[in-house]
């Protein structure tokens, strides 16, 4: 394998028994913690929040750096959809009368029928 990668038999021993560095000692730590502080917020927490949760561990790391190591993890976080209304009240059509005014009190069967038509699809859409 060395000879093939051109590379001395020294130098790969050397670097198999070196010890990992301080910088990568500490970033498998913050991957850790970020792992935790993940599951823990049941993957609703994104690279902000938890910047912010380790800050108040006292573990200093940025934004940028913990954006990274989630991305190296995989971790996503869940993004919740923004709320659209979805019924225009001021509009000109006419309104049905409500005939029945919430009561549903009949006497036989067939006689009150409800139903909710708000959302049909049509050829133009709902």
């Amino acid at each position: 394998m060395c000879e093939v990668l051109k590379l001395s038999r020294s130098s790969f021993y050397h670097w198999k028994k070196r010890k990992p560095s301080k910088q990568s000692e500490r970033r498998a730590i913050l991957s850790a913690e970020i792992f935790s502080i993940y599951h823990w917020s049941r993957g609703r927490y994104g690279s902000p929040r938890i910047a912010r949760e380790l800050e108040a561990k006292g573990m200093r790391a940025s934004r940028p750096l913990v954006t990274r190591l989630m991305r190296e993890r995989n971790l996503r976080s869940i993004v919740k959809k923004k709320f659209k209304k979805t019924t225009n009240s001021s509009h000109r059509y006419p309104v049905a009368e409500n005939y029945l005014n919430q009561n549903f009190q009949v006497t036989s069967s067939k006689e009150v029928w409800v139903s909710d038509i708000t959302y049909i699809r049509t050829g133009q859409g709902w």
